[in-house]
């Protein structure tokens, strides 16, 4: 029969307070000492991707008539996406045709998928200095990916693990130990929050922050941020094992 002396600690980033039990069982084998931990860590990112929204519209007396002002715009604001380097599965065009009385008319709405800000600033302004009034430029909708998404949530985990690690090797040396590999690595939670608008809740950074903020109606970039906490235990090496 032999003694098994376990150590636990439990608490995130924040605590301070370290809890040591001694616990005795009967087992056959070796002693095994580790120790218990837990990391939390947060991750954030801004959106990775938009959608613009382009229309255009027309009226004629003929089909024929309306279909030619339309395709004329339509080709250039395709042109100009080619020219940008922007992929047609990133494209999908829309066209609608109806009659009223003796006028056709016919809507067409161009949606492109951006994942480079820059380029469809340079899209924005060449379609609204080349076409002017006769396109209509909506706002655009940022949004995260799934990749972004899930690339968040690993980094989140994979920071708690290190985080978990660091209060493990400290909590060690406190007690004389040499920590060894870790046993076993269990995410006990991962949440996810979006800021649409960056707020300032306590009123007293607006003045000092207020050259970076957005100008009016110009679009904000919503952020996500993925936090994680994760449960490690670790071993304590044979060659240094002191008794508590």
């Amino acid at each position: 029969m032999s003694n098994q002396t376990r150590v636990d600690f439990a608490g995130d980033l924040k605590d301070h307070h370290m809890e040591v039990k001694a616990v005795n069982r009967e087992r056959v084998g070796p002693r095994v000492r580790e120790v218990q931990v837990t990391g939390v860590a947060e991750v954030s990112s801004p959106a990775d991707r938009a959608s613009l929204r382009v229309t255009l519209s027309s009226s004629k007396p003929s089909v024929d008539h309306v279909t030619s002002s339309v395709s004329r715009r339509l080709e250039y604001i395709l042109q100009a996406l080619r020219q940008q380097g922007i992929n047609e599965e990133d494209t999908s065009v829309r066209k609608f045709l109806r009659r009223d009385t003796e006028m056709y008319h016919m809507d067409v709405e161009v949606m492109v998928t951006f994942s480079d800000f820059s380029k469809m600033e340079q899209i924005c302004s060449i379609l609204l200095e080349k076409l002017d009034k006769s396109v209509c430029v909506g706002m655009p909708r940022f949004y995260h990916s799934h990749e972004c998404l899930s690339q968040i949530r690993q980094r989140a985990c994979v920071s708690a693990v290190e985080n978990a690690q660091q209060k493990a090797s400290k909590l060690s040396q406190l007690l004389g130990q040499s920590l060894g590999p870790p046993l076993l690595v269990r995410e006990e939670e991962t949440k996810e929050r979006r800021h649409e608008e960056e707020e300032d809740e306590e009123g007293g950074g607006r003045d000092r922050e207020q050259d970076s903020l957005p100008l009016p109606n110009f679009p904000h970039i919503p952020t996500v941020t993925a936090s994680s906490r994760v449960s490690v235990s670790f071993s304590f090496r044979d060659g240094n094992r002191k008794n508590l």
